[in-house]
């Protein structure tokens, strides 16, 4: 029981009086909307009418034409005579100006003002309407029934076409005001009925606006007159349209307040419009040098950091490599590190393991000893334990994802969103992709993966934190495969080459983990295979497993036990 369209309105609202103005429930304003004699209720904000007793059906409204409804000559039918020429006095707008546009006032019997009737005309320059507005509640009408719809926008009728600037308002007093702080000097037009119906009546008076070098458009400074301003720019060519942006809610209030310099010197100072997303880079300024929205965390092994110089907040990081070479360890390494050397929290998603074995590998490595193996935990006392629970996620900084069952995308991209928004997580650890994307519905993986990828890339930029990945490598085919250390390459990234193209820096790790040296066989390389950041490819270090205490040593070279090389990872 509602519909949308300035025309059907004017034919529901001329002959019924406004009893009362009041908040909308179907928007945010406040006084927007009015309740007519009949019943029947019209906001100038969303510009949506209802009927009490009447359904109208949107695409039935749309495709009214102007003949549904009879016009009179409004020169003959209204007396033009109507009210008088004058000063609006509390809103500070001279007689000149009001003369200009042939807005006309009307007084009540006690000699207070009751209304002002604004003007409209066709584009045959024949008056077809005056929009009426009452003093006392701020109530719009249109008389005569139907003249409205017919018209183009306010002032257009005083306005040659062509010249270097025309402004477009949200009302008839902001034109007003507008026109008067612009020295009388340059075109000043409204739109008809709201930021609601912007964009139509701007539409419909392309080709006026159009012929204009410049259009600043300078509708009231909130939601929906920016969203309009928005939205009007997007109709015409790049760098036609300005958008003035304001310190008050519109120019009527700029005039009215005695702030004539301001509104001008905003005004001069309108932006040429750009799509959403697109800035002119000259805008950055001194904030080019502002590094404290980018955080960096240094890697624990120093040939990494030579290549990546650290992890850094709004990047993505995958980490990838064949079945059992050892990406857990060195996930559990850096999440430690991440603990020690900054002082955010982190967030943890592991797919592979339940919560009390994530807790369990944090420990270890504070402890130097695997206790994620039970046999070994037994053999050290309860209070050394607690210790290390204490000195790691006892800290408070850890926040895991305690999941049950299969998951969707929006799901996981649910909890990252929640850990760095509510919970100040600025580290995030996600295990693995490969287990996530193969439990989604529908598509192939390769689909799956480049969705996923691509809602990760967007949920990193957006939030600012520093994500990494874990993910597999597809099976080559070739007779020594990738657990016996296998040279890896971009191209064994599993599934989707989007993994690559969308993360800032893709890192692998090789093990031979069959060779008959146990040295080879418990050292892991570390190659770079992609570095959005320095450009740096290529092996970064080695990585020693030592099985005794369960940790990771930056050794010198393949084949090195690590003994004499256990300092590299002070570095």
């Amino acid at each position: 029981m509602l519909y949308n369209t300035t025309r059907s309105r004017n034919m529901e609202n001329n002959s019924h009086t406004v009893k009362v103005h009041q908040p909308c429930d179907d928007c945010d304003s406040s006084d927007a909307l009015a309740l007519y004699s009949d019943g029947h209720t019209h906001c100038f904000s969303c510009n949506i009418t209802r009927f009490p007793n009447k359904t109208y059906r949107y695409e039935e409204v749309d495709e009214m034409s102007e003949s549904v409804v009879s016009v009179p000559n409004f020169s003959t039918a209204t007396p033009t005579s109507r009210g008088y020429i004058g000063a609006i006095t509390d809103r500070k707008i001279s007689k000149d100006t009001c003369e200009k546009y042939g807005v006309r006032i009307v007084s009540n019997g006690d000699g207070t003002i009751g209304s002002h009737l604004y003007p409209y005309y066709d584009r045959n320059n024949n008056l077809v309407a005056y929009k009426v507005r009452a003093v006392a509640t701020k109530d719009f009408t249109a008389e005569p029934m139907g003249g409205l719809g017919r018209a183009t926008l306010f002032g257009e009728n005083i306005c040659q076409q062509g010249g270097k600037y025309v402004t477009v308002t949200e009302g008839e007093l902001d034109a007003l005001a507008a026109y008067e702080m612009l020295g009388s000097k340059w075109p000043v037009v409204s739109i008809k009925d709201g930021a609601a119906s912007a964009y139509k009546n701007c539409k419909n008076s392309y080709a006026f606006l159009n012929s204009f070098e410049n259009i600043v458009i300078c509708f009231d400074n909130d939601d929906k007159g920016k969203a309009a301003a928005q939205k009007v720019a997007e109709l015409f060519e790049p760098n036609k349209c300005r958008i003035v942006y304001k310190d008050l809610k519109d120019a009527s209030d700029y005039l009215k307040e005695g702030k004539r310099e301001d509104y001008v010197r905003a005004w001069w100072a309108a932006r040429v419009y750009t799509p959403a997303g697109i800035i002119n880079l000259k805008d950055y300024g001194e904030a080019l040098y502002d590094e404290g929205q980018q955080q960096t965390c240094l890697y624990p092994f120093a040939g990494l950091n030579e290549k990546l110089y650290g992890i850094r907040t709004g990047e993505l990081v995958t980490i990838t490599a064949g079945t059992g070479t050892g990406k857990s360890s060195v996930i559990r390494e850096l999440m430690h590190y991440v603990l020690n050397n900054t002082k955010e929290n982190i967030g943890v998603i592991s797919l592979e393991e339940n919560v009390r074995n994530t807790i369990f590998h944090l420990m270890s490595v504070e402890a130097n000893a695997r206790l994620y193996i039970r046999e070994v935990r037994e053999a050290f006392p309860k209070p050394d334990l607690e210790r290390w629970q204490q000195a790691t996620v006892g800290t408070g900084r850890f926040f895991a994802f305690d999941h049950f069952g299969s998951l969707k995308t929006e799901e996981i991209l649910a909890r990252v969103r929640y850990m760095v928004k509510a919970l100040d997580c600025k580290w995030i650890f996600l295990d693995h992709l490969s287990i996530l994307v193969s439990g989604l519905e529908g598509m192939d993986e390769r689909r799956n993966i480049d969705i996923l990828m691509t809602k990760l890339r967007s949920l990193v930029e957006e939030t600012n934190c520093a994500l990494l990945l874990v993910s597999h490598l597809r099976r080559t085919g070739a007779d020594s495969g990738h657990e016996d250390g296998k040279e890896v390459s971009i191209s064994h990234l599993r599934g989707s080459q989007s993994i690559a193209q969308l993360s800032d820096a893709v890192v692998a790790l090789e093990r031979d983990q069959q060779s008959d040296d146990p040295n080879i066989a418990n050292t892991t390389t570390v190659r770079v295979l992609k570095n959005r950041y320095a450009g740096d490819t290529g092996i970064a270090c080695h990585l020693f497993f030592n099985k005794e205490t369960g940790r990771l040593t930056e050794v010198a070279k393949l084949g090195d036990n690590g003994e004499e090389d256990k300092d590299l990872t002070e570095l």
